[in-house]
């Protein structure tokens, strides 16, 4: 595979990181900040044609016990609308508590909320694709060796 793009979905922002498969690491990218979802996904398209992925992860929202609620359905509704888009193959990562563990990471690197605000949805995207890569259903081709 090769480059991938993952989403953390909100009604205000949408925070994005990208990753590479045969490493499997992933790194915040931006924060998508757009009041219509046409300017949303005209900023995520220059977004795919700058990255090239071959593959995008949206984080799936959930109750701490794994039931939907609203945002579930608006998240699944973002990645349905991203795959017909862009013909792109889009897969969903569980992303309960993401927000938590940016916040703290951010934390820890000395931010304030303040300072943190506009690098937390990109964090908390890439928690999500790290999440996808660790995933059991993520399985990464075996290279033939030489």
């Amino acid at each position: 595979m090769g480059t991938v793009l993952a989403f953390d979905f909100g009604e205000k922002r949408i925070g994005v990181a990208t990753g590479e498969t045969m490493l499997c690491s992933a790194h915040p990218l931006t924060t998508i900040h757009a009041e219509s979802n046409e300017d949303r996904f005209a900023a995520i398209g220059k977004l795919v044609a700058e990255w090239q992925p071959e593959q995008l992860v949206v984080g799936l929202p959930t109750h701490a016990d794994g039931t939907p609620h609203e945002m579930t359905r608006l998240a699944t509704k973002f990645g349905e609308r991203l795959a017909r888009r862009f013909n792109l193959p889009v897969s969903f990562a569980d992303e309960r508590l993401t927000s938590l563990d940016a916040e703290a990471r951010l934390r820890e690197t000395g931010r304030n909320s303040k300072s943190a605000k506009p690098l937390l949805d990109a964090v908390a995207a890439q928690l999500i694709l790290q999440t996808w890569f660790e995933s059991p259903h993520h399985v990464i081709p075996t290279q033939p060796s030489a």
